[in-house]
């Protein structure tokens, strides 16, 4: 597959004001991309659009050939963290993902935490999600994100909340999972994230991509 995301002139209006205006870009297996821009610039809407959890008003967006809102509502195998990730509070991590796995029983409990030890996690804590820290929060989404090995993943701001230790292993892991051919895209406000992670990086300005950086 030459291309796992095309985003074809994509538009969005919403009470006669433009989110996303005329976007297109097309995103290769085993590459990063990046998004940036200021807050408010259409990052999250157009992640958003591409999860199936909006629709444009114009052109179209297909991800892995079928053409989302048309073929199917959602993407299948794609892992998504969009804003806050959010879990039963007063459940484990283990618990809440075993919950979310058992939907689709494609995982056993030895998998499931597998996953939570390679964001980082301890599988067999019993701090209930509650008292997590932000950190753990996010890894834990990175978890559920990743779980089910999905070929692509959207990952709005990864690194939110996690000190020096965690955004290095989590730089680490996505790397690792790029050399396994997904295909990752991420919205950060890190110019050294985007710099040491993305292959290419399209930067929004008003809902428009106003620059390319890389060739990927």
């Amino acid at each position: 597959m030459e291309h796992m995301v095309e985003v074809c002139n994509v538009s969005l209006v919403i009470k006669g004001h433009t989110i996303l205006d005329e976007i297109h870009l097309n995103l290769k297996p085993g590459k990063i991309y990046g998004l940036i821009g200021r807050n408010g610039s259409g990052k999250t809407v157009l992640m958003k659009c591409i999860c199936g959890f909006m629709h444009p008003s114009f052109g179209s967006i297909f991800v892995a050939g079928k053409q989302i809102g048309k073929d199917c509502d959602f993407p299948a195998d794609t892992g998504i963290i969009i804003e806050s990730p959010e879990f039963l509070p007063y459940h484990s991590g283990y618990q809440n993902l075993k919950h979310l796995a058992d939907l689709r029983g494609k995982l056993s409990a030895p998998q499931i935490k597998d996953t939570i030890r390679a964001v980082g996690l301890n599988p067999d804590l019993k701090l209930p999600v509650r008292k997590y820290s932000l950190g753990m929060r996010q890894r834990l989404g990175l978890a559920q994100a990743i779980m089910e090995d999905p070929s692509l993943l959207i990952l709005d701001e990864p690194m939110n909340g996690l000190d020096e230790d965690g955004v290095r292993d989590m730089r680490t892991y996505l790397l690792k999972l790029k050399e396994q051919g997904k295909t990752i895209l991420i919205a950060s406000h890190s110019a050294e994230d985007i710099a040491i992670l993305c292959d290419k990086t399209f930067k929004l300005e008003k809902g428009r991509i106003v620059k390319e950086t890389g060739a990927a």
